[in-house]
């Protein structure tokens, strides 16, 4: 299911407008863009929770030349998913 796919059955679905729609889910991404951003996790009980895993500095290799590489450190978002929607899938 693409973005227009799901915003057009979450229409259909709620009664809602697409426009309203898509704005409440442009909405909710930003605001749990934010969160992550100021490190605090975001949780939705019946899907599962977004946190930022921080990834330390490591040394890599370059496939081509062989030769290695400095790989900064950075921040990676991470999902894990609720056991609602886990039994859901596997009744």
């Amino acid at each position: 299911m693409n973005q227009a796919e799901l915003i057009a059955k979450v229409a259909e679905v709620s009664g809602a407008s697409k426009k309203d729609v898509e704005a409440i889910l442009k909405t909710t991404a930003d605001v749990v863009t934010n969160q992550l951003q100021e490190g605090d996790a975001v949780a939705f009980p019946s899907l599962g929770r977004f946190t930022v895993k921080d990834r330390p500095a490591r040394t890599g290799r370059n496939p081509k030349t062989g030769e290695d590489v400095q790989i900064a450190a950075k921040k990676a978002p991470g999902f894990s998913v609720s056991i609602t929607l886990k039994k859901a899938l596997n009744p």
